[in-house]
């Protein structure tokens, strides 16, 4: 990286005139990518629901009162099932979540760890998004055929402070530079919509671009307001927004994958054209992207048809990790590891909770 970016800098491309800014972003993208071609990703929840932390925007929180199905950890057999179905489907790469707070050194990571040399064997890039991770932990997933971790920074650190008070800043920073010292790609963005301003999406798009390496894989989210969560309220992200903050990713990480991640069914065709058009490359496939609603596969298709574009074949960014038996071995003294809490609260969350707790008592 031979560019230092500021928060200034960003946020002048970002409020360049529309047409302008995804003129550049889209002459960017092709120096850097083969603008025809998009990979389909499939996001799987090996593990639904009771997650202790209190992410305002998220449905999985055992405090909040979502109504999600929870389930217990997948099976190896039921994942690889999956992902055989989401590779008949033209997915390359199966990304794997589990609601945790942080991986702990015990049998259901040994179980993960399974699973992604189970899909690793497949030829499919496997990702894995399961909270903070020690650097030991990192090494076993390498090991096991991991080919990329995935940690969002959310949005900006200032206003992290008021979407999430369970988990610090530093210590998703501290889990990226785990995946990163253990050789497994990273793929780190955020949402939009969580009542952030303009400052804030430029600036956790300058935490990103300053990270050396910078991540290769950048997801842009627009929040899916699920009731019952504190973030309920919030409006739909307008396309503009999107299409502006794809467009400046794009040309703050030239090189990474920026990929359209959740709200895509609230956008249309011409929407969802637009952000190709300005640098993304990546969609996830599938009914759910972990428990919020994605377009039909079929829908994915016809648009692809539309367009004339193609699915990329997996590990055209980087070589296939080879599995090796050192993922079987606990390099950890075996229990949970603990990780920093802020001690601040926020008032939203807290009301969200105590809702759910009144619901509760009254079912």
């Amino acid at each position: 990286m031979d560019k230092k970016w500021t928060k200034e800098a960003v946020l002048e491309i970002y409020n360049k005139p529309l047409m302008e800014l995804l003129y550049e972003a889209a002459t960017i993208h092709r120096e850097n990518h083969n603008p025809l071609e998009v990979q389909i990703s499939t996001l799987l929840s090996i593990k639904t629901g009771g997650c202790p932390e209190d992410c305002g925007y998220c449905p999985q929180a055992a405090r909040y009162h979502t109504d999600i199905e929870t389930n217990d950890l997948m099976t190896v057999s039921q994942v690889k099932a999956q992902a055989l179905r989401a590779k008949s489907n033209g997915s390359s790469r199966l990304c794997m979540g589990a609601a945790w707070r942080n991986i702990q050194n015990n049998d259901e990571f040994d179980q993960v760890l399974e699973m992604v040399k189970t899909v690793n064997d497949l030829e499919m890039e496997v990702c894995c998004t399961l909270g903070m991770m020690t650097e030991d932990q990192a090494k076993r997933l390498a090991d096991a055929g991991l080919y990329a971790y995935n940690h969002n920074l959310d949005s900006s650190e200032e206003h992290y402070k008021e979407i999430i008070s369970t988990r610090e800043y530093d210590d998703r920073l501290k889990t990226i530079e785990n995946a990163n010292n253990a050789g497994i790609s990273v793929c780190s963005g955020g949402i939009i919509g969580m009542g952030e301003s303009d400052a804030d999406r430029c600036g956790m798009l300058v935490t990103l671009a300053n990270m050396s390496p910078q991540p290769k894989s950048v997801p842009i989210n627009a929040l899916v307001a699920v009731e019952g969560t504190p973030l309920e309220d919030q409006n739909p992200v307008p396309i503009w927004d999107m299409a502006r903050m794809v467009a400046t990713t794009r040309i703050v990480m030239p090189k990474a994958v920026v990929r359209l991640s959740a709200g895509r069914t609230d956008m249309s065709d011409e929407g969802q054209a637009l952000c190709f058009m300005a640098g993304a490359s990546s969609i996830f496939a599938g009914d759910k992207l972990l428990t919020t609603p994605n377009p039909d596969i079929n829908e994915d298709k016809k648009l692809f048809k539309i367009l004339g574009l193609q699915p990329k074949a997996p590990f055209v960014d980087g070589e296939q990790p080879v599995s090796n038996d050192g993922y079987k071995e606990c390099m950890s003294i075996r229990g949970n590891v603990k990780w920093n809490r802020p001690s601040h609260k926020i008032e939203r969350n807290e009301a969200a909770k105590a809702r759910a707790k009144e619901a509760r008592q009254e079912a």
